[in-house]
Parts: C-alpha cells; structure tokens; sequence
C-alpha cells in the first residue's frame, strides 16, 4: 500500500449503507476516517445523504433496485473525493460467518456463496453486504475485499455457551450459539482499557443497545458469554424484534392461528419488540415522550419501556452471575450512547449490585457515569465498528 491508498469501510443495511475512507497506510490507523457518510431510508419513500460536515439531502433511487442504486452513488462520491488516490482494499461489514469463518477474509466468488447459505440466519442484514461485494467483485475483480465478521469476536466463547440445548447432532451440524456485534465488542476491548485501566480486563458487560442489541460479557478482554445466540432474534428486546421467546409460543402461532412461516418471520423481524408493544415507534426516545398520554397509549408506552429495560436488567444480572461480580458496566450504540433515561432506569434497578449514577453526567452522556459511591464502574463508550473493520482489511492486506 502506498501513503496515498484507502480503505473503503462499507456496513449494508436493509435500509442503511454506511460508508467511511480511511488512510491505507497509516501506522496506527487514525479512528476518525477522512471522510464518511451513508445512505438511509433505502426501500423507503424518502431516502436521503448525509456526509462529513454536510446536511443530508434528499436522492432518487430505483425502486426496483434500491441497494444496487445506493451503492452506484457512494461509489460515485467516493470517486469525487479520491483526488488522484487509489482504493487498496474495502472491508464489509458481515453479521454471520457461520462456524467456518471467525478471522477476516479476502472476499472471492466461493465465499460470498457460503455466506449466501447463512441468509436465514440473519435475513435483516446478511444479504447486503454480499450484494455489494458482487457487485464490486464484478466492476472491480482486482481490487481487494474482505469480510469482517460481527460473529468472530466470540470465537472464545467456551463450549458450555455455545452448545444448544437440542439433540448434540445438531450442534455437529452446525446449530450453536454464535454470538453478535463483534466488531463493536471489539472495539471495546480496545477502547475500555484505554479508557479505564485495567478494571476493563476484569469482570466487564457491554450493552450494545441500537435497533439491534445484545451484551457481551467479558474477561480478560474477550467474550465469555453474550445474549444474541443462533440468530440475531435472540436476547434482549429490540426495536421490532422480539429477543428470547419460548419456542411455544412460535407453535402456537403457526398450530392454532394458522400462521405461516413467512409471516412468523415477519412478525419476528419487523413486528415485535418496542413497537410491537407500544403500538408507537422502534425507539425508546420517541416512546417515553407518550408516557403521560391518557389511555391505551400512555399505558402501551410505559409496558414497552418497562418490558425493554427489565429484559436488559434481568441479562446483565445474569451475565454478572457467570462472571461472579462486575467490575465495569459500559452501554453503547446508538440507545446506549444518547438515552439517558434508559441508562438511568436500567442501573436504578441494578442498585443491588452496589451501582449508583452521577445524574448530572449521565445527563451528559459522560464516559463515567457512575458516582463516587458506586461499587461498580459505569460507563458511555461511542462504539467504531468501521474503524475496527478498516484495521482488519488493513492487517490482511499487508500479510
């Protein structure tokens, strides 16, 4: 790689595509990119894009094609701003690797068809990234890509945490717990002991609250335990995803009413979660403002954010019992970075723990958040998945 090359981070969503430039051959590689942006609101009526230092505006996208149309215009500003540089490499951002794929991957024509098989397993985000590689693997068949896996990070999860209680053939035929948001675990592992000290090589859980959520526990800096599982449906609720659900109420729904697979999946993916049960909105920000409402409304938002926080409570309580104590509790993502009143609500109810809250810097979103009293160290940590992914496309392409 020359001075002058880049890394192109690419993180596909079903309605987002994230994107940042990194320099190729800096050593340490800054964690703020040169430039980033993304397309949201893909399959929507309203897309639009944002950049570095701009307003989003609004664009006009095939609607037979959205994705495909999304990435024909991160590629043409991109293109804008290279200024005479080069791509060397472009790193996505893959949910599931399945148990072949944990370490990154220079992208080829057979992977993206072993990736493809995992689709059912996370069908909100693993048909994205492999279109884009596709496509690029078309236009560019020279140009390297690698495939960074959210997966790969809880490689370490003893078996114990793995196995499914299911007959053990089916953990030789692959299904186990798989564990997800690595890069962003990742990121913590490096950022927390910056951050904190050796206290985050201790007893740590990390709540990586967003649309999607999940914890992670860890020791010595490595996942020992997390609540996503199988598939990204498992664990804590999220903003139209159900988390853990006894499997009998999915016999139910498909035996008595009659509901077919597609739409359980439906249900699943797109319907539950925060606003299944508020009726209101996917985020708890917009939820709180119709607490007071009189009514089913008021009612509805307050069980939504009650269920939300009691299930992130009830995890982290578990995971410190797996641990044996906590030592730090950090909350990132997006809920977790800017909701205060959701990190407020879910340490009053861990208060058994010894976990007591500076109001004023929690307000703040301070990276500590925890008073002086507090026997555990709490914290605010903005997460860098795209960070985390250039490093790796970094490493791989300099071997």
């Amino acid at each position: 790689m020359s001075s002058n090359d880049l890394i192109l981070v690419l993180n596909c969503g079903s309605s987002s595509i994230k994107f940042a430039l990194f320099p190729a051959a800096a050593e340490p590689l800054p964690r703020t990119p040169l430039w980033n942006g993304k397309v949201q609101g893909i399959g929507g009526p309203t897309p639009d894009f944002g950049e570095t230092g701009g307003e989003p505006f609004a664009v006009t996208l095939d609607a037979e094609h959205p994705h495909t149309a999304a990435l024909a215009l991160i590629r043409e500003r991109v293109m804008q701003r290279l200024d005479g540089r080069k791509i060397a490499a472009v790193a996505h951002r893959v949910v599931h690797g399945g148990s072949k794929y944990f370490a990154p991957t220079r992208v080829d024509a057979a992977l993206i068809d072993e990736l493809r098989e995992l689709i059912p397993l996370a069908p909100l985000h693993q048909p994205f990234p492999l279109k884009a590689m596709s496509l690029l693997l078309e236009q560019y068949p020279g140009m390297p890509q690698v495939a960074c896996f959210d997966t790969g990070f809880h490689h370490t999860l003893p078996k114990v945490e793995q196995v499914l209680p299911l007959p053990y053939s089916a953990w030789e035929r692959g299904l186990r717990r798989y564990g997800f948001h690595g890069l962003s675990y990742a990121y913590m592992a490096t950022a927390l002991p910056e951050r904190h000290g050796d206290i985050a090589r201790g007893r740590t859980v990390v709540a990586h609250l967003g649309s999607g959520a999940s914890l992670c526990a860890m020791r010595n800096l490595e996942s020992v335990a997390t609540t996503m599982g199988f598939s990204a449906l498992d664990g804590l609720m999220m903003g139209t995803r159900t988390g853990a659900l006894d499997p009998g109420a999915l016999l139910y729904l498909m035996e008595i009413e009659k509901l077919s697979l597609q739409q359980v999946g439906q249900m699943l993916y797109h319907r539950s979660g925060l606003l299944g049960v508020s009726g209101i909105s996917p985020e708890p920000r917009v939820i709180v403002r119709h607490e007071d409402d009189p009514g089913e409304n008021g009612e509805r938002a307050r069980l939504a954010l009650g269920l939300y926080v009691r299930r992130i409570v009830r995890e982290i309580g578990a995971l410190a019992a797996v641990l044996g104590g906590l030592d730090l509790l950090v909350f990132t993502a997006g809920v977790g970075e800017h909701n205060a009143f959701i990190r407020e609500r879910v340490c009053r109810d861990l208060a058994f723990l010894g976990i007591a809250l500076d109001e004023g810097a929690n307000r703040a979103n301070a990276t500590t958040i925890s008073s002086t009293a507090s026997r555990v160290l709490v914290g605010v940590e903005p997460t860098n998945e795209e960070w985390i992914a250039a490093r790796q496309a970094q490493s791989l392409s300099t071997r």
